[in-house]
């Protein structure tokens, strides 16, 4: 593979496929920012962690970028100045402004967060860049680590593979794009007053739920997949009868899946796309079992290689053509804006994001106590998302919201307890 410092020289890239919905639709509440934290058991060293960063940020300069505007497209323009260090107090996940580098580390007692543009990486490039800083603070701090331990080393060269654009590596013309999907069901809570963005998160044991996942014969990301749903149905059949009436009765949710899994790549700028299981109230109750069922069965079917070709047949055939690419920008973030309220907040009912189960070296186990991972802000369609992310025995939900209602989070945490996983709410 050729290799390429980019910290050597001034360059340029342009925004992946899945970023270049991202500067259309940015607002100071739609920010498109999410987080990544790593609560330790100790107070973080600032000085330690500061030398640790200026080492660490010289590895990956494709995420020392600001947001350029050209006149067919935004791009990507690397900056000299260093990552910023702040302490923690300001709002969370809030939006880069203009000139900004767009990745932020912030820290306040035991706790390390890095936020990231989603024009820049997705929550599975973030992690990487959050994990090397992690593995050599340790290391500064006097901890030991395997030489043959794997993860992107600071004076590794920087492949070029790692910051492609992968869904034009993977396109293929001949595929038939995927179609648009009905409306979907959405919450009718009322929203906060601004600024809106609040959140809470409770611990779950893994073992627990991966015990009573195994007995269901399913993954842990598929029975919190069924239980969202579940969740929806429920506060819906509590709707009275006239709202009923006026709501969409598809209730779907929005599971990102990480296609490094799927497709050989490096890449750690954006590289995942998402599945849609759903449920048709029409069609009348489910049980929880049948629910379980459906989501299982379509999200096996929605992960399939040839379907998720599909998926990028559309992203990227768009994109490519001759008409699409003349059109300003001006009136290209118009159309942005349009394809994301039909093909984005309104197909779907919420969002779980679960990042699955960290690996770290066993010598820094007694340094990390938990993560946590904030989605960005939700828009006022969808009005609640929710992270999840596992280190250990601690499984960490995070619930990100926008209304006065914490009725869905209540519901949720309230179904696990009945099922016999235990659950301690941590803010």
């Amino acid at each position: 593979m050729k290799t390429q410092s980019l910290s050597k020289n001034r360059f340029w890239l342009p925004l992946d496929n899945a970023a270049k919905i991202y500067p259309a639709i940015i607002s100071d509440e739609v920010s498109a920012v999410f987080r990544l934290t790593a609560v330790l058991k100790q107070p973080v060293k600032i000085k330690l962690f500061q030398k640790t960063v200026l080492l660490v940020e010289k590895r990956f300069p494709y995420y020392k970028v600001q947001l350029k505007e050209g006149f067919f497209w935004f791009y990507l323009e690397n900056l000299a100045e260093h990552i910023p260090i702040n302490v923690d107090k300001s709002l969370l996940c809030r939006r880069f402004r203009k000139g900004e580098v767009l990745v932020r580390i912030l820290v306040r007692d035991n706790r390390i967060s890095v936020e990231f543009s989603h024009t820049i990486t997705d929550g599975n490039g973030g992690f990487e860049f959050l994990k090397t800083i992690l593995i050599e603070y340790s290391k500064i701090c006097g901890i030991n680590i395997p030489v043959e331990y794997a993860y992107i080393k600071p004076d590794s060269p920087v492949l070029e593979e790692e910051y492609e654009d992968a869904y034009k590596r993977y396109f293929k013309e001949e595929i038939p794009p995927a179609v648009k999907r009905s409306k979907a069901f959405h919450l009718p809570f009322q929203l906060n007053t601004i600024p809106r963005f609040e959140q809470s998160a409770s611990i779950i044991s893994i073992n627990q739920i991966k015990q009573v996942a195994n007995a269901k014969n399913v993954s842990i990301t598929v029975y919190l997949t069924s239980v969202y749903l579940y969740v929806l149905q429920e506060i819906f059949e509590t709707l009275p009868l006239s709202n009923k009436f006026r709501k969409n009765k598809r209730l779907r949710i929005e599971v990102p899946i990480n296609l490094r899994n799927i497709f050989t790549t490096k890449t750690m700028r954006n590289f995942s796309l998402f599945v849609m299981p759903e449920i048709d109230l029409r069609l009348g109750h489910y049980t929880f079992d049948e629910i379980l069922k459906s989501v299982f069965h379509q999200m096996e079917l929605e992960t399939d290689e040839k379907l998720i070709n599909k998926y990028i047949a559309r992203n990227v055939g768009s994109e490519k053509k001759i008409y699409i690419r003349a059109v300003p920008l001006f009136l290209k973030s118009i159309l942005l804006r349009m394809k994301y309220n039909s093909l984005g907040a309104a197909q779907y009912s919420g969002v779980i994001s679960n990042l699955g189960r960290v690996k770290l070296p066993p010598e820094i186990n007694d340094m990390i106590d938990y993560f946590i991972v904030i989605l960005p802000p939700p828009d006022k369609t969808i009005k609640i998302h929710c992270g999840v992310i596992g280190y250990g025995d601690k499984l960490v939900l995070n619930f990100s919201n926008i209304t006065k209602s914490k009725q869905f989070e209540n519901k949720f945490n309230c179904f696990l307890k009945n099922q016999g996983i235990s659950t301690e709410t941590i803010y």
